[in-house]
């Protein structure tokens, strides 16, 4: 399978790329930098992600948008590059499948109270909840684009341990049986290629956390 990673040289998508490389598929690390530090077995493609077109992408079955943005300025281009990405790929037959974040999952059964608006959310994260879940509600509404939205637990661990097994769930926060709501980046991203492999999730959003 050929599969491109945007942001490939990040936390969450340098170990995606490693994860796909270790399985065997054709992968290309989608970076701003020439310098950047990605696997030597990826190939690359130097671009910016506001800079792609499809001529870019489409030689690729699926691809993986793994943009990060952090500060106030920025925060809103989880939104614009999203909705780049989905124009571009409108009515197309590639995937795209998107690191999403937890805070627009799910805290109760009656799905009416997200975890971004529950009492103990921190502020600081917010404003990030916020763009991540305003970047999602417009995804859902593109219907020609064949996206998958991947969120994950609570703690999302960036140098937590690579265990192979996670559990599954939907809208809704996931809990283990010890209670907690987890999961390493390694996890995550095997969560995501074997989502790659067998298309589970095609215009869904769901969820992992540490088994």
């Amino acid at each position: 399978m050929k599969i491109a990673v945007i942001g490939a040289s990040g936390k969450s998508g340098s170990l995606i790329v490693k994860e796909a490389i270790a399985r065997g598929h054709d992968v290309t690390a989608i970076v701003r930098n020439p310098n950047a530090h990605v696997d030597p077995k990826a190939k690359i493609l130097v671009k910016d992600l506001f800079d792609l077109t499809y001529e870019n992408l489409k030689p690729f079955d699926v691809i993986i948008d793994a943009f990060a943005a952090w500060t106030p300025e920025t925060l809103p281009q989880h939104q614009t590059s999203l909705k780049h990405l989905t124009d571009i790929l409108s009515g197309k037959p590639n995937r795209l499948l998107v690191v999403g974040g937890a805070g627009s999952l799910y805290v109760n059964p009656e799905h009416t109270i997200r975890l971004v608006d529950s009492p103990d959310f921190p502020d600081e994260f917010k404003p990030l909840a916020n763009n991540m879940a305003k970047a999602l509600d417009q995804l859902r509404t593109c219907n020609d684009v064949n996206w998958t939205y991947l969120s994950p637990a609570i703690e999302f661990i960036a140098d937590g341990p690579r265990t192979g097994h996670y559990i599954v769930g939907g809208e809704q926060i996931l809990v283990n049986s010890q209670g907690k709501s987890q999961i390493s980046y390694a996890d995550y991203a095997i969560a995501m290629i074997d989502e790659a492999e067998n298309a589970k999730h095609i215009k869904q959003r769901f969820t992992v956390a540490t088994k």
